[in-house]
């Protein structure tokens, strides 16, 4: 009966002292849940209701918005059980549905971002064709694109993982990530290649096509007037400081996967709540406060709330 068991459930053992702290994790945690709703959902409603928010660039925050949303709802109500029960366990199908949605919407930022950055490329280095070459056609392409080809590449990893035999059946983290590939019996050959072309097509690919329009961006401010690159501090630095905090969590999840024996409990656990809180909780923040359009309409919000309770 025990062997049946283990056969099915994985032990998630990346917690610290959880019988201690039990009370104390949740409360944070539905905290952080609660503000990470409530900041993206504001961002998405915001860009939704206001007609001149509904340009590409607003409409790929939204998209920002409503991956870290999915990415919450696949991982922040799990984690609310898992505190409160004596033991911290996932079925095998479960933690592979986990695991294709957060690698899945992981991948998917990296697009976006590609996205935006050509929308800034477009829109800085060659303005008179922007309203022609960012139509709504291509916005819906660049959409398109950035939700289906993640998750049409993971699902083909998670089939693979899926398929493999475990011989082990605990891992040292608090979701099922890359972890769980050292749970199975052999590794696989054809799953290791194929997480390389994933991360060269998904991570690789998209960051260097980034760094090539931000190149042409500075090159093309630098010899352009004080206006323009104030306009391209204002739209750009946003972008950048997010790609830059998602680029951290991404190298984040690969120390946690290859250093997982050697690094200790408490680093562990704080790197893997960094890669659940920062991206969902920061991004509308950092655009929210950043984006003038948008902060625009956040202050408005407030005062009508403000005044609607006084």
């Amino acid at each position: 009966m025990e062997a049946e068991f283990n056969g099915t459930f994985i032990t998630l053992g990346g917690f610290v002292e959880i019988d201690k702290y039990r009370y104390l994790y949740f409360f944070i945690l539905l905290i952080l849940y609660i503000l990470i709703l409530c900041s993206n959902c504001t961002i998405v409603c915001l860009i939704w209701i206001h007609g001149d928010l509904h340009e590409p660039m607003y409409i790929f925050i939204a998209a920002l918005s409503l991956n870290s949303l999915l990415f919450c709802t696949a991982s922040y109500p799990k984690l609310f059980i898992d505190v409160l029960s004596q033991k911290q366990i996932i079925s095998h199908s479960v933690c592979m549905f986990q695991y294709f949605v957060l690698y899945s919407i992981g991948i998917s930022d990296f697009l976006l971002l590609s996205a935006m950055s050509f929308d800034r490329y477009v829109s800085i280095c060659k303005p008179l064709q922007y309203p022609t070459i960012m139509g709504k056609r291509t916005v819906i392409v660049l959409l398109t694109v950035a939700w289906s080809l993640p998750a049409c590449e993971v699902v083909v990893a998670t089939v693979i993982n899926y398929k493999q035999k475990l011989c082990e059946f605990k891992t040292n983290d608090i979701f099922c990530n890359n972890s769980i590939l050292k749970l199975h019996c052999v590794r696989s050959t054809i799953l290791i290649f194929y997480g390389v072309f994933i991360s060269m097509t998904a991570v690789v690919v998209p960051v260097t096509f980034i760094l090539f329009t931000y190149i042409k961006i500075f090159i093309v401010t630098y010899h352009s007037g004080a206006k323009v690159r104030k306009r391209a501090a204002e739209t750009c630095l946003p972008h950048l400081i997010v790609l830059s905090i998602f680029l951290g969590l991404s190298f984040f999840d690969v120390i946690i996967t290859s250093l997982e024996s050697k690094l200790l409990n408490h680093v562990r656990f704080i790197m893997t709540l960094q890669i659940l809180v920062y991206n969902p909780l920061f991004n509308p923040i950092i655009y929210g406060v950043k984006m003038k359009e948008i902060w625009k309409y956040i202050q408005r919000l407030f005062y009508q709330l403000v005044n609607k309770r006084i």
